[in-house]
């Protein structure tokens, strides 16, 4: 399946947790002031990728924790990143979280999830969930992993379950580093 891309990055550290690989996909319909990725906005720009060549992209690097989806607008494009989250997932060569950053809301999604967009089979591949407009008033470098105080760092699993929205914790706020 074809994915309509902006850009790919490797080993990323800011756009979740641990070593990510992060896919920022082309297209967003939110244009939300601020963005920090406008040149994602247009649907027509970007270029086309196959999730099998993203997939052995992604497998090359045996550091990763995880794979975040970005953007542009990911829920713009469902069936080719449930197809990759599937790959991800599928792997056996190691374990990685996939999680995603939306301008919709958990419940807007929940709420308006149908088989035409696919925004239910998505979610369910979904480790992590930030969601939210970038709100530019509300914008904070204090934030982890989200740019503005309305987003939520969502644990995905625990909400379907729930039904109702579960905050997640940064898995490696756990770990303790000592210093020798």
């Amino acid at each position: 399946m074809e994915l309509k891309i902006a850009g790919l990055v490797n080993d990323s550290i800011v756009d979740g947790p641990g070593m990510r690989f992060t896919v920022f996909v082309q297209g967003c319909p939110h244009h939300c002031r601020g963005c920090h990725n406008p040149q994602t906005w247009t649907f027509e720009g970007g270029r086309t990728e196959s999730t099998q060549e993203i997939f052995e992209e992604i497998i090359k690097n045996p550091l990763l924790d995880g794979v975040t989806f970005s953007g542009g607008e990911p829920f713009c494009q469902c069936a080719a990143l449930t197809e990759l989250a599937d790959m991800i997932l599928g792997y056996e060569g190691f374990k990685m979280n996939v999680m995603a950053y939306t301008g919709y809301t958990f419940e807007y999604l929940m709420e308006n999830a149908n088989a035409e967009n696919g925004y239910l089979e998505l979610l369910k591949r979904l480790d992590y969930l930030v969601d939210g407009e970038f709100e530019m008033d509300k914008k904070s470098y204090e934030l982890k992993f989200m740019g503005s105080s309305n987003q939520r760092f969502i644990d995905v699993k625990k909400s379907l379950a729930a039904g109702e929205v579960i905050l997640a914790h940064d898995p490696w706020d756990n770990i303790e580093i000592k210093l020798l």
